[in-house]
């Protein structure tokens, strides 16, 4: 099967009403970041939101252990040269030593950035001390960063939610020791560990954050329309936002907020050519990328978020299900966008 890659999304112009974001050397051509999302934010999907529009694709998590790089799903997160730039990969792990051996790891990969997780919630991460839990001991929060800045001469950037509960909220503390670390971007997730994703995201400790710190602010939570994204840049003066579950289903996001931040006007909804393009592309990658059986599953739930919206989509969920070839799962995209065409759906919701 042959390689389908996207190409990069070209530059888009910037004006007075679209902020510019840089990361150490990295000048990105847009302001919006795909989150990394694990098991979503793959080389497929990354291509994709960059053909969108995203200024940066951040890899999935990856353990920094090392020694654990070798099997099949870890090393299917490993970043190499074919990524575009710049390339940002994620890594989890609370041992100062051993996260600065995986960032000089990643770096000889190829990834010119190094992001640091301490925002997951995830109860498997946070049972070793690392993703959020980590903002309940600040002193090995500082302890490893300053191990990764120290071990590598790329840029070094780091996620953390507000705090561990409501009343352990310590971004802004963590911020400052982030800043005086020497890490160059900071992502804030306006939820605390406990709160998992329930409940509504709230700005006020990102833009808390924002004014204790030079350093880049990145807003993420609940970022789901162009106008929620306008609104969190004004609430929180952020220099740029981190998109990360709006986008499963709907990689155009990062279009419709560019286009929304350049022109204060709704971009039209994708037409419904354009949207079984986009898919079908898609699965065309995620079949060659994971070959063709675990192509095939790990489509699955792609293909629910992208259809999830459209007329007859539980119907065709079911059928989808039960392809177990990559082209039964073509014939059966096709098929049913044969079917919504001759309903007279025009278009994605």
């Amino acid at each position: 099967m042959t390689d389908t890659a996207l190409p990069p999304a070209p530059a888009a112009a910037a004006t007075a009403d679209t902020p510019s974001l840089r990361i150490g050397p990295h000048l990105l051509t847009s302001p919006l970041i795909l989150a990394p999302m694990a098991g979503i934010s793959d080389r497929p999907f990354r291509e994709l939101c960059r053909h969108f529009g995203a200024g940066m694709a951040v890899a999935e998590m990856l353990t920094s252990d090392t020694r654990l790089w070798h099997s099949r799903k870890s090393s299917q997160r490993l970043i190499n040269e074919t990524d575009p730039e710049p390339r940002s990969i994620q890594i989890a792990g609370s041992e100062p030593a051993q996260m600065a051996e995986a960032a000089r790891g990643c770096v000889a990969m190829g990834a010119q950035i190094i992001d640091i997780n301490m925002g997951c919630p995830a109860k498997k991460v946070c049972n070793k001390a690392a993703g959020s839990a980590l903002l309940r001991d600040e002193q090995l929060v500082a302890d490893i960063l300053h191990a990764v800045v120290a071990a590598v001469a790329v840029p070094v950037t780091l996620k953390i939610r507000t705090g561990w509960d409501s009343d352990t909220r310590n971004a802004l503390h963590v911020a400052r020791i982030a800043e005086q670390a020497g890490i160059q971007a900071l992502a804030v997730h306006g939820r605390t560990r406990a709160d998992r994703f329930s409940g509504l995201a709230e700005y006020d400790t990102i833009a808390a954050v924002k004014q204790a710190v030079s350093i880049p602010v990145l807003a993420n939570g609940d970022i789901d329309s162009p106008q929620k994204a306008r609104y969190v840049l004004n609430h929180t003066g952020a220099d740029g936002l981190l998109i990360g579950r709006a986008a499963r289903g709907r990689p155009w996001i990062f279009r419709e907020i560019n286009h929304y931040l350049r022109t204060g006007e709704l971009a039209q909804a994708l037409p419904l050519g354009e949207l079984q393009q986009t898919l079908t592309r898609h699965l065309a990658r995620m079949h060659h990328f994971y070959g063709p059986v675990m192509g095939v599953r790990i489509a699955r739930k792609h293909l629910a978020w992208y259809l999830q919206s459209l007329p007859e989509a539980s119907a065709a969920r079911t059928q989808l299900n039960q392809c177990t070839c990559p082209q039964q799962q073509l014939q059966t995209v096709d098929a049913f966008f044969s079917r919504l065409h001759r309903l007279g759906v025009t278009c994605a919701a």
